[in-house]
């Protein structure tokens, strides 16, 4: 493409200036492509940092998904845990020698002739809290 002349053609070499009007014509002819293209550039950055740090970009999405899959766990977790419990109970409900073996642990009970001792706490819990006291 050739460039236009900015001058007047009737006399190159006086080289006098086209008028304004003439020149913002020619610009607006010659220089929209570079200028669109700017725009374009400029808009597409801005695209491409909102698609990785905007409101629901790239890193919000990845922080969510981390946190979906420790709360997967966690449910997955507490449901072994209830399915324990509800076996425990049923158990508790219909067997007698789990039902013996709760009350000698956690109530302390004893059959006829039996004595209890009561031993004092692990020494290694004693550590800790003296430790901890420190």
């Amino acid at each position: 493409m050739a460039e236009q002349n900015l001058f007047n053609k009737k006399d190159e070499a006086a080289e006098e200036p086209l008028p304004m009007r003439e020149r913002a014509l020619a610009w607006a002819q010659n220089g929209w492509r570079p200028a669109g293209t700017m725009v374009a550039i400029a808009l597409t950055l801005a695209f491409g940092w909102s698609v990785v740090n905007g409101r629901h970009g790239l890193s919000v999405w990845h922080q969510q998904r981390t946190q979906d899959k420790q709360l997967r766990m966690e449910i997955q977790e507490l449901e072994q845990e209830n399915a324990h419990l509800r076996e425990h109970v049923n158990r508790l409900k219909s067997d007698p020698s789990a039902i013996e073996h709760e009350a000698r642990e956690k109530l302390h009970y004893a059959k006829p002739g039996e004595v209890i001792y009561t031993l004092p706490a692990e020494p290694k819990a004693q550590t800790q809290s003296a430790e901890s006291g420190k």
